[in-house]
Parts: structure tokens; sequence; C-alpha cells
């Protein structure tokens, strides 16, 4: 008898170092995977940059014959005016109807677009993207991730009348809730 338990412990013995090894295999196994996974996301953060740069590069070699073209604002509306908004619709908190708010507005431009800019106290508050054609001037902005509140903010404005500009502003945030304001732009008199 001696010899059989001799054997089942050998036996035993065998069992628990197999076991041993097959725990060693799977944590290698385990660190692999992880390894595997760090690569494939840090492939597909340079995957998207490398899709953002084929965007831009396929942009700029479709503009015509290779000419950069800078769209700016007509002399009639290029420059700062002064704002007169007035809430005239609201289900925010934020907003008020009859609430007014006067601001400094420029409208300039670069080699990217046009642009609206908002001065409040001569501290820029805000930067609208820009369009315009025949019937009138449309402006857009929307808050960053990083913002506390996701504000979406777009301005139709009609044709400048002398020195001006009347529309409305529709203001959007986090898509809870919305407010309409009136806008009235006046010419700032150059000096």
């Amino acid at each position: 008898m001696p010899l059989h338990k001799a054997c089942y412990a050998l036996i035993l013995c065998g069992l628990l170092l197999w076991g041993c090894r097959d725990n060693q295999k799977e944590q290698q196994l385990a660190q692999r995977e992880q390894t595997l996974l760090r690569k494939e996301q840090e492939f597909a953060i340079k995957e998207a940059d490398y899709h953002a740069l084929v965007r831009m590069r396929d942009s700029l070699l479709t503009q015509r014959n290779d000419t950069l073209i800078i769209q700016t604002w007509p002399d009639e509306l290029a420059g700062m005016w002064t704002s007169k908004s007035i809430c005239r619709e609201s289900n925010c908190t934020e907003y008020v109807i009859g609430d007014q708010r006067s601001n400094a507005w420029e409208f300039v431009s670069d080699s990217t677009g046009l642009f609206t800019r908002v001065f409040n106290n001569n501290k820029l508050i805000r930067v609208y993207s820009a369009s315009y054609d025949s019937t009138g001037i449309r402006l857009h902005y929307k808050s960053d991730s990083s913002s506390a509140k996701m504000t979406d903010m777009s301005v139709e404005l009609g044709r400048a009348n002398g020195n001006l500009i009347k529309g409305m502003q529709t203001i959007s945030i986090a898509n809870a809730c919305n407010a309409k304001f009136s806008v009235e732009l006046t010419r700032l008199a150059t000096r």
C-alpha cells in the first residue's frame, strides 16, 4: 500500500503543478489581452487623426485653381455695431420675457470664413460662424463639450437697411428649453 500512496501523492502533486501552470497561463493571456486592447485604442485615436487630416487635405485640394478664396463682408456690414436684444419668448429659467441685453457686435472675416464677434464691456463673450446672401445673414454658435451647459444659438438677420439691421435670435439650452430674442443692430459711428 505504501506504493499506492506514493503514486497517489505523486499524481496529486502533478495535478497541483499543472493547475498552477494553468493559472500562470491565464494571467499571461489576460496581460496580453490588456496590451492588445490598449494598442487597439491607441490605433483608433491615430486612425481618427488620420481621417481628420485627410478631410482637411481634401478640402484644401478642392479649392478652385489651388487659390485661396477669402470671403469678406461687404462694406455696409463689416465693422462694429451695437445691439439691443429683447426676449420675446422663453421657457428657460435663465431668460424672462422682456429681458433686454446690449452688446457690441463686430462683423469680421479671415482665411477660414466669416465671423461675428460679440463683446460685453470690451470683453469677447462669443464668436458666431456666419454666412450671408441676398436674403440675409445667418449666424451660429454652439458651446463646446467642456461647457457646463450645452448652448446652441442661431441668429437670422435681414439685409442691412442703412445703419440698421433687424432679426431674431434663438437660444436652445441643453435641448431642454428655448428662448427667442428680437435683435436690432445699429452701426457704430466711425470717428
